[in-house]
């Protein structure tokens, strides 16, 4: 009876997407006369191309051959704009930003997964809770947490230290790096520790945080069907029919995501039970008062009634901020000691200058912030390889797209700005944005630091991007661009000046792949399929 209630409950919702989508297959779409590559489906389009996990050729082709916009297929011959345009982006992400919004699936998945957070909230609730959380990223806060940073770093480059203490030996270095993004977020956003930085050791926090992505890619398929089926019954129903899915990995989903929940709400407790308290109730949380979810409690605490967050949204923030920052950082990690080892050259180089700022002073805020090339590494890196290579929008109302560099219609004509009604998918690619040889010159698709260290082509700063960071949109842009890439630069900063400083960095014999996944990893040829890894042969570097 149950199960027949399930499919009963599924089957409306499925079959109400499909007729959705069915109608693309028999009229003609508003964006029929922009130009795009030919789908390799009828039935998925160019889905299996997007979301694929090798779809680096892809994105390649439709950049050199469509340029700066394109239409590509969805589901069953849906239009969806392929979008690279700096112009274009502009008012996608800054001036007509209510026009483009998330996708509905994603409002609601971030609601279940990460509970009433900055990442589910939308118009003036999200304006609301960015308020709040803006000053906590300011550079006086960031200040305080770098002595965090260093302690982390310190643990990681024991345990690194103790693996290789008889010679030269292959590491994991994915693993660590995961590792170490997840106990820099949690000492420093929460003041709790995962117990993470020993071979083997991780608490139940962690292993969920760790592992609810890889389990929850097995229902990608599935997530758009969200915002029907969170419209049907009650919570308390939803809660009990999905309790009665005879799927272990669904269960295991639900049980990840209580174990985040009830821990959240735990830390939440304890830390607000402290500030009350003040004095040495304070001084014993990890990190003082220092993290991230103790100065939003102050904030709140002192906050207009108004203003002032409700304990769900305090606690909403807690698994946002553990999953904006952990997979995003530790990819960066990853893919810059790859590069480093690749480039043996510019490791030494970057030895040297850590040596150099290091000698006379501790890694400070200051200092770190004086690394030039150490800067050029990051930012090239975070150019040529976003973690994060696509994002997706919708328009919640007809309207007008402007194109900064027109193309040529199927019919000829040239194409100034696109008619796009109301519902209509936009891709909007980081990375071919970031590689466009039209602004970043012939030599787009290379890894060269020092682009860094002279001024950029005048196309660059011309073109306008509306990211946060550094004329690029990594970090996304607008209203809900990145509230902590600060935060993880300095993350960034910290782990790879003391690691530089002790250890050389070489490839292993194993291939490496790099999967573009919802956040890129690499993976060993040899390796479990699903589990992320870099192995590298790491050596101690002479201390004199």
């Amino acid at each position: 009876m149950i199960l027949e209630t399930i499919q009963w409950t599924l089957i409306p919702a499925v079959a109400l997407l499909l007729l959705l989508r069915l109608r693309h297959v028999f009229t003609r779409g508003p964006l029929y006369n922009i130009p795009g590559p030919p789908a390799s489906s009828v039935i998925t389009g160019h889905l299996k191309e997007v979301f694929n996990c090798n779809p680096w050729n892809f994105h390649r082709n439709i950049l050199e051959k469509y340029g700066s916009v394109a239409k590509v297929a969805g589901f069953l011959g849906e239009e969806r704009l392929y979008v690279v345009d700096p112009l274009a982006l502009y008012h996608i992400v800054i001036k007509d930003q209510p026009l483009y919004d998330e996708p509905r699936y994603s409002y609601v998945l971030n609601y279940l997964l990460f509970g009433d957070g900055l990442s589910a909230a939308q118009g003036e609730e999200h304006k609301k809770q960015r308020k709040m959380l803006n000053p906590i990223f300011s550079a006086k806060h960031l200040r305080d947490m770098i002595p965090i940073f260093r302690d982390v770093a310190y643990e990681l480059r024991a345990v690194v230290a103790g693996k290789i203490k008889n010679g030269a030996e292959e590491i994991d270095m994915m693993d660590w790096m995961t590792r170490t993004a997840l106990e820099l977020i949690g000492r420093a956003g929460l003041g709790y520790s995962f117990k993470i930085m020993e071979e083997g050791s991780i608490d139940e926090y962690g292993s969920a945080v760790r592992s609810l992505f890889p389990t929850l890619l097995d229902f990608a398929l599935l997530i758009g069907t969200l915002p029907y089926i969170t419209k049907i019954g009650s919570p308390s129903f939803r809660r009990f029919m999905l309790e009665k899915i005879p799927s272990k990995r669904i269960q295991s989903i639900k049980e990840k995501i209580d174990i985040m929940e009830q821990t959240s709400e735990k830390i939440y407790r304890t830390k607000l039970a402290a500030l009350q308290q003040g004095g040495e109730a304070l001084d014993k949380q990890i990190g003082g008062s220092k993290d991230i979810i103790s100065l939003l409690l102050k904030e709140n605490l002192t906050a207009s009634e108004e203003e002032r967050l409700p304990a769900s949204q305090v606690v909403g923030q807690m698994t946002t901020l553990i999953f904006g920052a952990m997979d995003t950082t530790s990819s960066v990690l990853a893919r810059i000691l790859y590069l480093l080892a690749s480039n043996s050259d510019v490791q030494e180089k970057l030895r040297r200058e850590i040596r150099t700022a290091h000698a006379s002073s501790e890694f400070t805020y200051d200092a770190l912030d004086k690394l030039p090339y150490m800067e050029a590494i990051i930012r090239e890196t975070l150019r040529l390889h976003p973690p994060i290579t696509v994002l997706h929008r919708r328009t919640t109302q007809d309207t007008v797209l402007p194109l900064g560099t027109p193309v040529r219609g199927r019919d000829g004509s040239m194409i100034t700005e696109i008619a796009l009604p109301r519902d209509s998918n936009i891709i909007i690619s980081v990375l071919s944005l970031n590689r466009n040889k039209s602004l970043w010159g012939e030599d787009a698709y290379e890894w060269k630091p020092d682009r860094w260290l002279k001024p950029l082509r005048f196309a660059v700063p011309e073109s306008k991007i509306p990211g946060v960071y550094s004329n690029m949109m990594t970090f996304w842009g607008g209203p809900r661009g990145c509230i902590g890439f600060k935060f993880s630069l300095l993350e960034m900063k910290v782990v790879l000046g003391v690691l530089i400083e002790s250890f050389r960095f070489e490839l292993s014999d194993k291939h490496i792949t790099w999967d573009m996944s919802i956040i890129t990893v690499p993976r060993a040829t040899d390796s479990d399929g699903k589990v992320p890894s870099l192995p590298m042969k790491v050596s101690l570097v002479d201390q004199s």
